[in-house]
């Protein structure tokens, strides 16, 4: 018994049909790509099951009015996009929230294990009674929280008048304005207004503030970056991606890469800004620009910034590397790019794609160890976990030293010791005047 009923729902159509359970479990899996209509989940299903043609993995499914209640052979299951419901009477398989997928080549199961994990808001039951209990209630939910294009307000005009209207209320000295943004209090200064805006709840935002909507899916989003970098790891080529029309990709959480880049955004809009200031208060007549013409010359800084090669991320485009994280697309290098010392024979050699002892593809990524050190530009959620964090840092940091201390003390009564790279640094350049990074 391998073969289930499958409805597939979503705003418009309801599909029925019968196909084998691994089928169904791949399905399943391709929720993470968020789909909200059966073409998107037939388009995801093919990071799980390679397409052998055109035909699509449903194009025999009956269309219905409602859906097919009846059991077949090893059992029922509903995945109803518009709700967010899954709905499983299977005695084939239970899939969950997480799971992994035994990649489909289109021709056979392989050895390849894909794992995936859907969004906290999909609902799974254990029966198609409980399913008609509760998709109704799941759709009126889904239709009164519309998805809303946040970006249009953390990259647009509000974002950029926020900045203009609370940089003009900078008031320092004559002889520290003029020193530039390298001023201590400048800098502090500007560094507050990036956290209010980040901290403060918005109308244009349903009442959330930017920083809850810039770390709302963040784990979500890395986890499939990072599985999709495993994936094309163990085939050697990446797994498709979402389109440009996808909802998914049209109203895109944000990972990584994008909290870090919005950080390094803001502050180099607060810099040319602060500059812009200064330079017109302190020219002809001491003027001070008016906002809409420090909101348009912001407009052109970001559009620049955002769009040129920039040296903090290895010469690569900060719009690109966005764009990649919207469509889900691990940042891939190549051998050679990995390799540090090119005058070593050895690294040549693991950075040649066609040696034997060659470097398969690696990944780049965005961590923010440049941002500030403080709750309000960590990925914390809240502030008890960022002070968890930092107590566990600092507990780590005293044992460090503890053991460090008592190894120094036992070397100079002449005891032995065992090699150790943290407390042996000469052949690693490792300082000793502080613990390793955790």
């Amino acid at each position: 018994m391998s073969e289930l009923k499958l409805n597939l729902i979503d705003a418009q159509t309801i599909l029925c049909g019968e196909i084998h359970g691994s089928v169904v479990d791949a399905a399943v899996a391709a929720l993470s790509a968020e789909p909200e209509t059966i073409p998107e989940l037939a388009a995801a299903l093919a990071r799980y099951i390679k397409p052998v043609d055109d035909t699509g993995p449903f194009q025999w499914f009956r269309s219905a009015t409602e859906i097919d209640a009846e059991r077949y052979d090893a059992g029922i299951v509903i995945i109803d996009l518009a709700g967010r419901i899954v709905a499983v009477e299977s005695s084939y398989s239970q899939p969950q929230h997480e799971g992994v997928i035994d990649y489909h080549d289109g021709t056979q199961a392989t050895d390849v294990e894909v794992m995936y994990r859907l969004p906290d808001d999909w609902l799974f039951v254990n029966s198609v009674e409980a399913y008609l209990w509760s998709h109704d209630r799941r759709r009126k939910e889904r239709i009164g929280s519309a998805p809303l294009d946040v970006r249009a307000v953390l990259y647009g005009a509000p974002l950029l008048e926020f900045l203009v209207n609370e940089s003009a209320k900078i008031e320092v000295p004559e002889d520290e304005a003029t020193a530039g943004i390298d001023n201590d209090n400048i800098s502090s200064a500007l560094a507050g207004i990036h956290e209010q805006w980040l901290f403060t709840p918005r109308e244009d935002l349903r009442g959330q503030s930017p920083r809850e909507l810039l770390l709302a899916k963040q784990d979500f989003i890395d986890f499939d970056l990072h599985t999709r970098s495993l994936q094309w790891s163990l085939q050697g080529e990446g797994p498709p991606c979402l389109g440009p029309d996808a909802f998914a990709y049209r109203f895109a959480g944000f990972g990584t890469h994008e909290w870090v880049i919005y950080y390094d955004l803001i502050r180099h809009l607060l810099s040319a800004l602060w500059s812009s200031l200064i330079f017109q208060r302190s020219g002809p007549g001491d003027s001070t620009p008016s906002a809409k013409n420090l909101i348009l010359q912001l407009e052109e800084i970001k559009t620049n910034w955002l769009e040129q090669p920039q040296s903090d991320y290895d010469g690569r485009i900060p719009a690109v590397l966005i764009e990649n994280e919207r469509k889900r697309l691990p940042i891939a290098l190549r051998p050679r790019d990995m390799i540090i010392d090119e005058d070593c024979p050895m690294c040549q050699m693991f950075g040649d794609e066609t040696s034997p002892l060659g470097m398969g593809v690696g990944f780049w990524f965005l961590d923010g160890c440049n941002m500030d050190d403080d709750f309000v530009f960590s990925s914390y959620k809240t502030i008890e976990e960022w002070e968890a964090e930092n107590h566990r840092r600092d507990e780590f940091n005293k044992e460090f030293m503890r053991e460090r201390e008592e190894r120094q003390q036992r070397i100079a009564r002449g005891e032995l010791v065992e090699p150790n790279p943290y407390f042996d640094p000469e052949p690693f350049d490792m300082e000793l005047d502080e613990a390793p990074p955790v």
